[in-house]
């Protein structure tokens, strides 16, 4: 996808949490993200839009003044509605202004700056609209290609130059020599084969024998891999090969869950 048509997923993923939370009970919490009730929830989804938008105005080339102006959520919930509408929409305001190559500051190490953010806040929505939905007791489907597009951002992510050196724990769990997990979506246009070796996660686009496979839909693929949905609430997935390399790689799952 394009940067434009992130964003345009954006905005149309962020109405459709925004239709959900309004109104509700803050308190609520959000079993998905156990530390979390609803309010922190949408505190995080709006200020990160929020912050990136900054970023992006701005044209940083370090976050911290991003971080220090901060914009909290209402704590009246009936407003949030609007609240998380306007800060999508002022994100793609802010990413309509700037080309793909304008230097901005993001945290991978590849020096991807507008794309990085702009599918980094579709991924965002789209998981977060998961924890929603689990917060609230209602179902969450995603459609398929919009799911294989979040399933790339959280693998790109994680296995990025810039998470491994800055998550340790995470590298520690997931060094290895050789070991491979292919992630096959059977709805949508997205395979990844990822291979543990002892100084990062291998990731390639790519159909390939492997330790351990998964393959179902799209949205269900997303959900058990970010830890949204347990392997056992989705059985259309179908799972082959050495089933602890799969428990011990969604175990490490952890990024944005408490």
């Amino acid at each position: 996808m394009e940067t434009s048509a992130y964003l345009d997923g954006v905005v149309g993923q962020t109405r459709e949490f925004a239709d959900l939370v309004d109104g509700k009970d803050a308190a609520a919490p959000v079993p998905t993200c156990p530390k979390w009730n609803l309010f922190d929830l949408v505190d995080h989804v709006g200020s990160v839009q929020r912050m990136v938008t900054m970023l992006v105005d701005d044209r940083m080339s370090e976050p911290s003044d991003a971080f220090a102006r901060y914009v909290p959520a209402p704590s009246d919930s009936t407003l949030w509605r609007d609240w998380l509408n306007e800060g999508a929409a002022e994100a793609q305001r802010a990413f309509r202004s700037v080309s793909d190559d304008t230097p901005v500051w993001d945290p991978s190490g590849a020096a991807a700056g507008v794309p990085f953010w702009s599918r980094r806040l579709f991924g965002e929505i789209c998981v977060h609209g998961a924890d929603g939905a689990a917060a609230l007791g209602t179902d969450y489907r995603l459609r398929p290609d919009y799911a294989a597009e979040a399933i790339e951002d959280w693998l790109d992510t994680l296995t990025s130059e810039g998470y491994w050196e800055n998550r340790p724990d995470f590298a520690d769990g997931m060094r290895g020599d050789g070991q491979t997990l292919h992630f096959h979506a059977d709805d949508a246009d997205g395979e990844w084969l990822a291979r543990r070796e002892q100084d990062r996660v291998a990731l390639e686009r790519t159909h390939g024998e492997a330790d351990l496979t998964m393959s179902g839909p799209a949205s269900d693929l997303l959900l058990v891999i970010s830890r949204r949905r347990p392997l056992a609430a989705a059985p259309s997935l179908e799972i082959a090969g050495d089933r602890a390399l799969l428990d011990r790689w969604i175990e490490h799952m952890d990024w944005v869950t408490d």
